[in-house]
């Protein structure tokens, strides 16, 4: 009984963390635009891009430092001129909290020229 109790308690330990929800915003733009200004920015802010899928809308990027950060994008035709746009980000193989994400989505903004 008492090593079943010990073995739930260590498995309980070992538990996942749940996944960070990504960081959302709906641009005004169409998906191939939004994703290609967004490779750029990443680009621009000195990223690696190690995949890039136009056709899938999804792109990755890691920054070379110490502690490593990755960034997955994902972008989501929304009709005919309109796209949904997901970031995650890991910084040290630890995700970053969405929040943190919401100014390089500004910036994003700002180069697709859609900032009021």
């Amino acid at each position: 009984m008492l090593a079943g109790c010990l073995w739930l308690v260590m498995l309980a330990g070992c538990a996942a963390t749940p996944p960070v929800p990504p960081s959302e915003m709906t641009l005004s733009a169409p998906a191939e635009t939004t994703l290609r200004q967004a490779v750029e920015l990443l680009v621009e802010q000195g990223y690696v891009i190690r995949h890039a899928d136009l056709a899938l809308g999804r792109a990755e990027a890691s920054l070379a430092r110490w502690p490593e950060y990755r960034v997955t994008l994902q972008v989501i035709e929304q009709g005919e001129n309109a796209s949904l746009v997901r970031i995650m980000a890991q910084r040290g193989g630890k995700p970053l909290p969405a929040y943190l994400l919401d100014p390089w989505l500004a910036s994003l903004q700002a180069k697709v020229g859609l900032v009021p």
